[in-house]
């Protein structure tokens, strides 16, 4: 997109900026839609824009129409997603149940990323090759040089972007990106469709208990109340955020978020401007980690849900892995800094992929597991707006800054794994419980309910 319509790599990167800020603010809203309507009006929503969005997308030709459409319009479809499918989840399976069918229903994540990879690929691949030789070919001609960079470069030029040589593997290319963005609209629109039709409310509104459901000692650390659904209390955001779990789960995905997004973004750059890869050769090590995640996420899935049986408590079982996963992704950094070595950068993408399917579903599980089902849409939705809308900047642009600053990408991937560090100290601050007088009435504490009171007697 950036070299058919001669757009700078900012200009760019700021749609995608743009897509994830309007996703922070729209988790919030999404939370507040599935708490009382269920997930199917959000699947709808996402749905439609999302389809048209991508769509809209592939007929831009400003800068302003490219961030409503991709940047507005593909933010608030993606936020509608994240919130509304974590939180469902959540709701319908808990206990030694929930990770398992977490890590089962994002697979579908890295499996989109690899199977579109392939899709897509060949086309957008050949037609920038095309594109390559033309422009290499003229600057050969012209007695100068020929490499990546300068060829980068000369696309910038309006004389060489109108060369009789150079015109028709430019027009390739631009058709080649705006009909695959038109295919990705088909494909959101018409997979949300179908998951609007599937979804289903929460359980309790069947009158029915979730999957994997245990006694109230071994869900939330705490030592009286009952199982059932309709005594679950239901949580303030007020109430819930006047405690340290919920900031202390915020804090320690925060701190993973910046490290992730500075990988996913500038990972191809390190191997290519770092190690000395070529980008068909770096782009083809990291769709390992979509590989690796089809397989991984299920089964770190199941792995998490057998240490929560194990330890008898949900909580704390969610916390060691919340723990162990941020460490993942300090060795995946550890790897990649030795990456010059193929070997290392392939573990790197397998111990990256694993982190990946523990940190984002585990801590919903671990916010799940303390606070229950009724609020959970609103207070994660919450929380996702605060982390969403400054961890994956930060992380970002600390990392490219670094970048600019020094010359080198291996710097960035220090960051990372010092942020992956500092996730993990912060994990295992967060408390196994919450106290007993912040979910139980008693009669000097006024404005606390359970949903069950009137039931008594």
């Amino acid at each position: 997109m950036g070299i058919s319509l001669g757009w700078s790599s900012a200009s760019v990167t700021l749609g995608y900026s743009v897509m994830m800020l309007v996703y922070a603010l729209t988790a919030y809203l999404s939370g507040l839609i599935l708490d009382r309507f269920g997930t199917r009006p959000v699947y709808g929503i996402a749905a439609i824009l999302g389809g048209l969005g991508f769509g809209l997308t592939s007929r831009v030709d400003t800068h302003l129409a490219y961030l409503v459409s991709f940047g507005l319009l593909g933010g608030v479809a993606t936020g509608m997603l994240w919130v509304s499918s974590t939180v469902s989840v959540r709701k319908w399976y808990v206990g030694k149940t929930y990770a398992g069918m977490w890590g089962l229903a994002f697979s579908g994540a890295p499996m989109a990323q690899f199977l579109l990879a392939q899709l897509l690929r060949p086309r957008l691949g050949a037609a920038q090759a095309k594109l390559d030789t033309a422009v290499a070919s003229l600057l050969d001609a012209s007695g100068g040089a020929s490499d990546g960079a300068a060829v980068s470069a000369a696309l910038f030029n309006t004389a060489v972007r109108t060369d009789p040589g150079v015109a028709p593997a430019l027009a390739s290319l631009d058709a080649a990106w705006r009909s695959q963005m038109l295919v990705l609209g088909l494909i959101v629109g018409a997979t949300l469709a179908v998951a609007m039709v599937f979804a289903r409310r929460s359980p309790d509104y069947y009158g029915i208990e979730p999957f994997g459901t245990v006694s109230p000692a071994a869900v939330s650390g705490r030592t009286t109340g009952s199982a059932r659904p309709d005594s679950e209390h239901e949580w303030s955001i007020r109430e819930a955020f006047s405690r340290y779990a919920i900031w202390g789960a915020i804090v320690v995905f925060l701190s993973s978020m910046m490290a992730e997004f500075l990988v996913w973004t500038q990972v191809v750059s390190f191997w290519t401007g770092d190690m000395g890869y070529s980008l068909a050769e770096a782009a083809s090590v990291y769709a390992l980690i979509g590989l690796v995640g089809i397989f991984g996420m299920p089964l770190m899935g199941r792995l998490a849900d057998w240490l929560v049986q194990q330890v008898g408590n949900e909580p704390l079982g969610r916390k060691l892995m919340l723990v162990a996963g941020p460490v993942g992704g300090a060795l995946a950094c550890v790897l990649l800094l030795g990456s010059a070595n193929r070997f290392m950068a392939y573990a790197a993408c397998v111990v990256f992929a694993l982190y990946w399917a523990v940190v984002p579903g585990g801590v919903v599980g671990y916010v799940g597991a303390l606070y229950g089902r009724r609020a959970l849409g609103r207070i994660w939705g919450l929380a996702t707006l605060i982390v969403m809308g400054t961890g994956p900047f930060l992380g970002t642009f600390i990392g490219s800054s670094l970048r600019d600053s020094t010359g080198s990408y291996r710097y960035s991937m220090l960051f990372a794994l010092g942020s992956f560090i500092l996730s993990a100290v912060l994990a295992t601050t967060l408390p196994r419980a919450l106290p007993l007088a912040s979910v139980l009435p008693s009669a000097g504490t006024p404005g606390i309910k359970q949903a069950s009171a009137g039931k008594q007697g």
